[in-house]
């Protein structure tokens, strides 16, 4: 399978099975139109020869064709499928890593919050140590052998119940000996409570802290209210430098975080947001399109795309000026790795939701992730009986791309590995369903994380 796009002065071949990319000029961007699928003759077809006749030089077209030929040899244009083949062999994972939601609250109540403004719909709540210690157990005994776990203290808003925070990780650093296990956490945090306690012990014990912000005052304030409807931007944004400055000068090894924001319909010019958040200090930097019904006047429709992707377009120039200049950042959604990139597995199924990766309640009940928190039909189980649903573990683990029939012919498959099985289902009807939508942006996106790499290496 080939894909093959111009984006700011560049011709890009991506050959979908092998990964790889090649920047090629327009005589063989063009043939590729024309030449037989398949297994390529030696000698170039009489048929090409004639098509490029006149525009090209007989020499230029034969050597763009032996080209061709030279890459597929190597196994790097119009490669076999060397993934279907597993996509039915696979089984249940060992659980890997929790989301605990250790507050079903919050303190702001944004607009576009897929969590009912912090309490899933399901009543506010605060998550207990004897609910948190259990679901520690539960990730120890389901872990199996894996030796690297990872817990992600979510909410609501975690810090509101950052006590219970404190105990989970004292508790789960006493059984990382005994059990043979190396813990990482993470927590996610709107900023608003957090002062230099929490930074010092967010700092030591944190492998990733996520700070949420939608970036320049007036976006972030329009949609980001606190319960009293007043805006805060100005509280939390001196917290995040704060806490990023703090973090990277600390000396400790968890140095990573990113500074994370949703854009909307009310901001689609969004790579302002980008590079506001990287003026104020960050340059781990995540703006992701809000995910919402359609009929919500926040939500991106499709009569939205063509601004989109000219942003996003504009975001990855202006991103390539400064990263030749030295002066780079990271935007999350440009980042792809196309020396290795995630293993099979990964490739064919993607985040573990429901597999690898499990949510837990302040009730101590699991679902697949945290975006299935609320849905009774998608309840797994519970942390105090270590129940767990083994026949919907399976469903996510069959769960690839091969499985969701939009996605098997997708250039972009090896990548997105099949979107969010919990949007899918919200929005598309059933995890193996795809939300083409969010399809379609990631798919922007990538275009524009390829060409960065080609141009970052002229």
């Amino acid at each position: 399978m080939i894909h093959k796009y111009f984006l700011n002065g560049y011709y890009i071949v991506l050959d979908v099975n092998s990964g790889a990319v090649h920047v090629v000029d327009k005589l063989f961007y063009d043939m590729l139109d024309v030449i037989p699928s398949g297994e390529l003759p030696a000698h170039c077809p009489q048929a090409v020869i004639s098509a490029f006749e006149g525009e090209y030089s007989p020499e230029d077209i034969a050597e763009t064709y032996a080209e061709m030929v030279r890459l597929q040899e190597m196994g790097q244009l119009f490669s076999s499928d060397d993934y279907e083949q597993f996509a039915d062999m696979m089984v249940s994972s060992p659980i890997k890593a929790l989301c605990l939601h250790i507050a079903h609250d919050c303190n702001l109540r944004c607009e576009y919050c897929f969590a009912g403004k912090g309490d899933y719909c399901t009543g506010r709540s605060l998550m207990t140590a004897e609910v948190g210690k259990a679901a520690i157990d539960y990730l120890l005994h389901y872990s199996q052998g894996r030796h690297n776990l990872e817990v992600d203290f979510f909410g609501g808003e975690p810090t509101i119940n950052f006590d219970v925070v404190k105990q989970v990780v004292e508790y789960a650093r006493s059984k990382e000996k005994e059990y043979n296990k190396e813990f990482r956490f993470t927590l996610t945090t709107n900023g608003l409570l957090l002062d230099e306690d929490m930074i010092d012990f967010i700092n030591r014990e944190m492998y990733n802290v996520v700070c949420s912000t939608d970036g320049r005052k007036e976006v972030n304030d329009r949609v980001r209210a606190r319960v009293d409807g007043s805006g805060c931007y100005d509280a939390i944004i001196p917290h995040f430098q704060e806490l990023v400055q703090r973090r990277l000068a600390s000396g400790n090894e968890n140095t990573q975080y990113y500074v994370r924001g949703t854009f909307t319909k009310y901001n689609k010019d969004f790579g302002e947001d980008v590079l506001h958040m990287n003026e104020l200090g960050f340059d781990q930097i995540s703006i992701e399109p809000v995910v919402a019904d359609p009929s919500t006047p926040y939500a991106l429709t499709y009569d939205d795309l063509e601004e989109v992707y000219a942003e996003y377009e504009r975001l990855s120039n202006i991103l390539i000026e400064r990263k030749k200049a030295g002066k780079g950042f990271n935007f999350f959604h440009f980042m792809i790795d196309l020396d290795q990139g995630p293993c099979a597995i990964k490739r064919l199924r993607g985040c573990g939701c429901g597999n690898e990766y499990v949510a837990i309640t302040p009730d101590g009940d699991v679902y697949p992730c945290h975006q299935f928190v609320g849905n009774e039909e998608w309840k797994m189980g519970n942390v105090f009986d270590r129940s767990i649903n083994q026949e919907m573990k399976d469903q996510f683990a069959r769960a690839t791309v091969y499985h969701k029939e939009n996605c098997r012919d997708c250039w972009a498959k090896f990548y997105c590995s099949g979107g969010c099985n919990a949007n899918n289902l919200q929005y598309a009807g059933g995890i193996l369903n795809s939300y083409q939508l969010a399809c379609d942006l990631e798919k922007k996106r990538l275009e524009c994380a390829i060409m960065i790499k080609a141009a970052l290496a002229d």
